[in-house]
């Protein structure tokens, strides 16, 4: 496992913003790391990444505990923090340049405008990182985070402030990185989560309430998927009720059926054979799902116990 959490915690005062969580992300993954203000995210973020201690629990990354080998653990990580700490005064180059330094980088150079042309940095190259805009300060940040070439990159709301074609962007460079790297990420946008991760995990007051993929999250308690389909001529029920798989079906007009089913994929396939078989004309055939952002609200709102 690149990243194992074991029964971590952290208290501030009588607060406990982190409270004996356990998760582990393998290698190539990329997850989201969900949760409202406060939940205990950059907490967490920060634990993995040794910039502070937890109060019990372990951590482990690439296979040595955090706690005990800070240094050597640090460098297998590239991480982005929230606030994104950056010199204005210094070049894009000379900052990145510094940054290969404190790694003690064998070639710095190369590896810096390998950083510069990863996040799309190279028109702005040349420019002192103050002249930057918010999203090209983001990028200086990345690549600050990559230059090392870490296993892990741990990534803090590292779209946030960015405009939209922004967001796309820094999100190409993510998913490109999760190819060969192990991506932990925290957003507040949730379809920036759905376009890069599979998995997510979502922490509510310093405990996990959710950690799969984003298909069985969307599943809903029932674990049951909707198919939709309209046909152009109407169809009798009973043709319908041939099909496997399907846990009920609703009629909302002659020609317009709402099938609930726990497998979306099977049940279209056979819609499809149904049709041919049939002679059948299907207009419009999808799958819906809950939402992410009613799955969040479901896990995290304040009635939640």
């Amino acid at each position: 496992m690149s990243i194992k959490v074991s029964n971590l915690s952290k208290n501030y005062g009588a607060q406990k913003a982190v409270n004996n969580i356990s998760f582990s992300i393998g290698k190539g993954e990329i997850v989201g790391f969900l949760g409202p203000n406060g939940a205990g995210k950059s907490t967490t973020m920060k634990i993995i990444t040794g910039y502070i201690e937890s109060d019990g629990g372990e951590v482990e990354v690439c296979g040595e505990q955090v706690h005990t080998n800070t240094l050597s653990t640090k460098k297998k990580i590239g991480y982005l923090p929230e606030a994104n700490p950056l010199y204005f005064d210094m070049f894009v180059r000379e900052y990145l340049e510094f940054v290969a330094g404190v790694h003690k980088i064998q070639q710095p150079k190369n590896k810096v405008e390998e950083a510069i042309k990863t996040v799309g940095l190279t028109i702005e190259a040349n420019k002192k990182i103050g002249q930057l805009s918010k999203g090209y300060k983001q990028r200086v940040g990345l690549a600050a985070a990559l230059i090392h070439d870490p296993e892990v990159l741990i990534l803090d709301e590292p779209t946030s402030g960015l405009d939209p074609n922004q967001i796309v962007e820094i999100r190409e460079v993510i998913k490109s990185l999760g190819q060969n790297k192990t991506v932990l990420f925290s957003s507040h946008i949730l379809q920036e989560v759905q376009a890069i991760c599979d998995r997510v995990i979502i922490i509510n007051r310093g405990n996990i309430v959710a950690d799969d993929t984003l298909s069985n999250l969307q599943k809903g308690k029932s674990g049951e998927h909707i198919v939709l389909v309209q046909f152009k001529e109407n169809v009798p029920i009973q043709i319908l009720q041939q099909l496997k798989e399907v846990v009920g079906i609703e009629q909302a007009e002659e020609s317009n059926y709402k099938i609930n089913t726990t497998n979306p994929e099977s049940v279209r396939k056979q819609l499809m054979e149904l049709s041919l078989k049939n002679n059948l004309n299907i207009v419009s055939l999808q799958s819906e799902s809950n939402s992410l952002e009613e799955v969040f609200r479901s896990l995290t709102s304040t009635n939640h116990s």
